[in-house]
């Protein structure tokens, strides 16, 4: 299998490669590249089965080498020092990436995942949600969902409200549709809160435009246009009143 690192960063590259031919024999054909234009190049003539790409490159960025070459029949991890606004829209579109300085496990980790992939046929469609995020002047409001056996790309303005159960999250829909997602509430919390969602339990994050009225006896609680009642803690009460009458 061939392993693709995009990074302009020679001690970024070599902390990969390393970490890769001690763990992961299967890919014993390591490409690198460490500008945006090598990146295109070596993309389009190595055929990398798993990419690593850096998002901010000497001679451009990451988003460039993609935008240059389809289709996409890999596995793509992103790596970044910072850059929120594109760790937004990358959550938005269920796409996976690693944050520098770089952690052994946590790149184990998504390396294991992108191994154990088996629709890379979605990658298109998550990177086209993706730029319509990072596009400042788009007005995309859809999030990918993944699930173990589905890939779920969902309008935002649909979703209710979310419940939390440990690692996982239920997503509830206007339709009566549920999807449970394998990711944590503060997740989805982070990318939803601009679209008028706001968290009123620990266990619940809901679409502030289904909400019919707030209860404020026995502590509180909303009721929602689907008659779901939602608990609101004490904490979060005077906030979420606050938002409510600016609404």
């Amino acid at each position: 299998m061939k392993l693709a690192i995009i990074d302009d960063d020679k001690k970024i590259r070599d902390l990969y490669k390393n970490v890769v031919t001690s763990h992961y024999p299967e890919l014993n054909d390591i490409c690198e590249a460490s500008s945006m234009k090598e990146g295109i190049e070596l993309l389009q003539s190595c055929k990398p089965d798993i990419v690593i790409l850096d998002i901010d490159l000497g001679d451009g960025t990451g988003f460039d080498v993609l935008q240059a070459i389809k289709p996409y029949n890999f596995s793509l991890i992103f790596s970044t020092a910072f850059n929120d606004f594109a760790i937004k829209a990358i959550k938005f579109s269920a796409l996976d990436y690693i944050l520098k300085p770089i952690d052994e496990n946590e790149l184990c980790l998504a390396i294991d995942k992108a191994l154990s992939v088996r629709e890379k046929s979605n990658l298109e469609r998550q990177l086209k949600n993706f730029f319509d995020h990072f596009d400042k002047t788009s007005q995309s409001k859809k999030l990918v969902l993944k699930t173990a056996g589905e890939f779920n790309i969902v309008e935002i303005t649909d979703i209710v409200y979310c419940q939390s159960d440990n690692s996982y999250t239920t997503f509830f829909f206007a339709s009566g549709e549920e999807i449970i997602v394998s990711k944590g509430m503060k997740e989805y919390e982070d990318i939803l809160v601009d679209f008028n969602f706001f968290r009123p339990h620990t266990s619940y994050l809901v679409n502030l435009n289904y909400v019919k009225k707030l209860d404020k006896s026995d502590g509180g609680f909303l009721i929602l246009k689907t008659g779901k009642e939602i608990p609101v803690s004490y904490r979060k009460k005077a906030r979420l009143i606050q938002i409510l009458e600016s609404l």
